[in-house]
């Protein structure tokens, strides 16, 4: 790629939310290109061997193939510049610190962005992939990197964890960032779960965590006999909720325990009232 050249990107997420929060930035540069998207890591291995990518923004847990067996697959040698991205999980990203591989943590603000698009775009304008991709090759050794089974599960480390799922698959922890820092929210803390425009706020003890997940990603990736979505703009954590008052039309509100109440919309306060025994 010369200096004028417009910097061809492929971005690779299980999630469209996630790439469309990473198209909506890539957009505003004027020398970016996006050329293309991959929703798995099969897909992925094959759009960068076809469209041969400056940069490609890899997620690491997928289904099918993480991330990291896209790389074993296309082969360290022939990947583009890589930026992979993830969730917090410290063995991982500790890995990338160490080997100078550069990584993006969910959620990341546009400053963070700003600057690893800034490396990348210098890496690739200096053409100097073989030190990149020997840093990948220094990766894809390092233990705690080590990748499971082709269902995407992470090793012992939890290398690829999402935001931190259990053994049944279900989200245990959620990745927030708060003043540069990223931080672990245990889902048994949260009491429940607002809508904020297109992402989500998590409120703990009252305090808000504000996190880019969409309320169906999280409805689908939090266990349902812990949470429920009781409202299209609220998810409540089922032991939080002390009881139901009915509301006229059909809607009501739940009582949560310690105080405070939350709208039950009509079309979801029957399952409220089946988890609380009072239908059959």
């Amino acid at each position: 790629m010369s200096v004028n050249t417009r910097l061809r990107v492929l971005l690779v997420d299980d999630e469209e939310f996630n790439r469309l929060r990473l198209r909506d930035l890539l957009e505003m540069e004027s020398d970016v290109e996006i050329v293309g998207e991959a929703s798995d890591g099969v897909e992925a291995v094959e759009q960068i061997r076809t469209l041969r990518p400056d940069l490609v923004f890899l997620d690491i847990r997928m289904p099918g193939i993480t991330g990291l067996e896209v790389v074993r697959q296309v082969g360290a040698g022939a990947m583009p510049v890589t930026v992979f991205v993830t969730a917090y999980d410290q063995h991982a990203v500790e890995a990338f610190r160490l080997a100078a591989l550069d990584f993006l943590v969910k959620p990341f603000d546009d400053e963070r962005f700003a600057e690893t698009l800034q490396r990348a775009r210098k890496l690739v304008v200096l053409n100097d992939l073989a030190t990149m991709r020997s840093r990948l090759i220094e990766v894809l050794g390092t233990p705690a990197m080590a990748v499971g089974s082709a269902d995407g599960q992470g090793g012992a480390a939890g290398v690829g964890t999402g935001h931190g799922p259990a053994a049944d698959g279900y989200l245990e922890r959620i990745a927030v960032e708060s003043q540069g820092t990223v931080k672990p929210v245990p889902v048994a803390d949260i009491d429940y779960i607002l809508a904020s425009g297109p992402y989500a706020e998590l409120v703990v003890a009252g305090r808000r965590h504000l996190v880019r997940e969409s309320m169906q990603s999280l409805e689908d990736r939090l266990d349902p006999r812990r949470f429920l979505r009781i409202h299209r703009s609220v998810i409540v954590r089922l032991d939080r909720v002390e009881g139901l008052k009915r509301g006229a039309g059909g809607d009501g509100e739940v009582l949560l325990k310690g105080g405070g109440r939350l709208r039950v919309s009509r079309t979801r306060r029957e399952a409220l009232e089946r988890w609380l025994g009072m239908l059959d």
